[in-house]
């Protein structure tokens, strides 16, 4: 049996229609239940600011949640180094998602900051339903690769056979634009009434994706 392989090559390319906002959290102390408290605080704030424009209860969601107690080198009276304890930091990661509307990110922004929680926060923009964009990557490289098999079978004076096999690899795909937006500190935003932030339009979202394809030949 003769046959043909051929690889397809699938491209989709959409405008990102969903926003994603991670949040970090820290609170220290040298006291449990203080570090606690101060966390429980954080979170509590964070809540009622994003419930008073509209957000539901359990909008927050908990992606890391961490507690440790921290040591440092110190030298005793003999000049020996040990370790002792330091502190308690508690890390607590959350993320906030919703449709794409910019004057919604702006306040949303706005909103975190007036709440004094003052969270590290990282915005990202994708896709909602991301089977629908998954499904049309693969019909992509299927209809790639017949297209192939066709165009070099007519030139080789060959007809195109059965599909016999297809081999490819499921994986996942890092389904995010390129626009990323980092707040690293509680300084980089301004909760004033009269910042204006900047409007932007998140780059597309660019997938490839390939799969090898045997056809028979006659």
């Amino acid at each position: 049996m003769r046959t043909i392989t051929v690889k397809g090559v699938g491209k989709v390319t959409v405008k990102p229609d969903y926003i994603e906002i991670t949040m970090k959290l820290e609170a220290k102390g040298k006291l449990y239940a203080k570090v606690m408290e101060q966390a429980t605080e954080q979170l509590s704030r964070l809540n009622k600011a994003l419930e008073a424009i509209g957000f539901e209860k359990d909008s927050l969601k908990t992606s890391n949640f961490d507690i440790q107690a921290n040591q440092e080198r110190r030298k005793d009276i003999r000049g020996n180094i040990q370790w002792v304890f330091s502190e308690f930091v508690c890390k607590h990661q959350l993320k906030l998602s919703f449709d794409l509307d910019m004057d919604k990110l702006a306040q949303v922004l706005s909103t975190i900051a007036k709440c004094l929680a003052y969270p590290e926060l990282n915005i990202a923009f994708t896709i909602k339903d991301t089977a629908a964009l998954n499904e049309a990557l693969l019909r992509e490289t299927a209809m790639n690769a017949k297209h192939k098999a066709e165009l070099l079978c007519e030139a080789s004076d060959v007809k195109l056979g059965q599909l016999l096999t297809i081999d490819y690899d499921w994986k996942e795909f890092n389904i995010y634009s390129e626009t990323n937006i980092d707040f690293m500190h509680q300084y980089s935003y301004d909760s004033s009434p009269k910042t204006k932030y900047m409007k932007m339009e998140p780059d597309s979202i660019h997938i490839k994706d390939t799969a090898n394809y045997i056809w028979e030949i006659m």
